[in-house]
């Protein structure tokens, strides 16, 4: 049994790896005019549906979402390390939770899409709901603190080198140790930066003074609008090699199930 439920937490890393790969390239490609579109979340089920056996690769990215929510929570609630009790342990099982009601919110939305149902109206309309309450811009606002404290973090992991602790790296090979420093550095920082910007945007919606909630996309369109093309299409590159560290991690990282 543990054997399965360690097969399908790889399985999730490599379904949240190939999110990253088709957001990261996608918007690389609109970037240096090959094509493409800014890309999130949302974009990549979309491209998924128009290929050939579309259903098929929505189908099994949902599930595969669903494997990285199970291994998500499995961390958040029986995971080893700093306990519930512990300040550290409390703000990193958090975090697993988050991660997991994310994608697996993300994984619904395939398997609706699977079914013909509608993908929603995605996250601005939430957020514009919020805003419309009196609490609205607090609750924002406690959202981009956080965006902006996964920013830092994932910054920290890229110099820290901390990204390599959940992978068995004795079973790589040399060529593939540094495949995975590098993708791994490049990847968190990457993330870093679309998060801060992220949260930046968030900042703004809540203290009324502009600002745009529509995540991923929103980011990569202020990077074009800010530093130009070139920049975000580093940038988005940056997520693709954050991509091939989740392939990696999915065939070599440390699963204690």
């Amino acid at each position: 049994m543990n054997n399965k439920k360690e097969k399908l937490a790889r399985f999730g890393m490599l379904a949240k790896g190939v999110v990253y790969a088709i957001i990261g390239t996608l918007t690389a490609m609109a970037a240096f005019n090959l094509g493409g579109s800014k890309s999130g979340n949302e974009n990549v089920l979309q491209f998924l549906a128009g290929q050939p056996f579309g259903q098929v690769l929505l189908a099994l990215l949902g599930v595969g979402l669903f494997g990285y929510t199970f291994y998500r929570f499995y961390e958040a609630f029986k995971g080893s390390g700093d306990s519930w009790s512990e300040v550290k342990g409390f703000f990193k099982r958090s975090g697993f939770i988050v991660s997991g009601i994310f994608y697996g919110a993300l994984g619904v939305t395939a398997l609706r899409m699977v079914l013909g149902e509608s993908s929603g109206s995605g996250g601005s309309s939430i957020i514009s709901t919020l805003m419309d309450k009196s609490y609205g811009p607090y609750l924002v606002g406690f959202i981009a603190l956080c965006l902006a404290g996964k920013a830092i973090f994932q910054v920290y992991k890229a110099y820290s080198g901390k990204f390599r602790d959940d992978v068995s790296e004795s079973s790589l090979s040399q060529n593939e140790r540094k495949t995975l420093i590098r993708a791994g550095k490049i990847g968190f920082i990457a993330r870093g930066i679309v998060s801060g910007i992220v949260a930046f945007l968030f900042f703004k919606v809540a203290t009324g003074s502009g600002g745009d909630t529509g995540g991923k996309v929103a980011a990569f369109e202020f990077l074009q609008n800010n530093f130009g093309a070139t920049v975000m299409g580093i940038v988005a590159l940056g997520l693709v090699a954050y991509a091939v560290f989740m392939f990696i991690q999915a065939k070599y990282a440390q699963i204690r199930i």
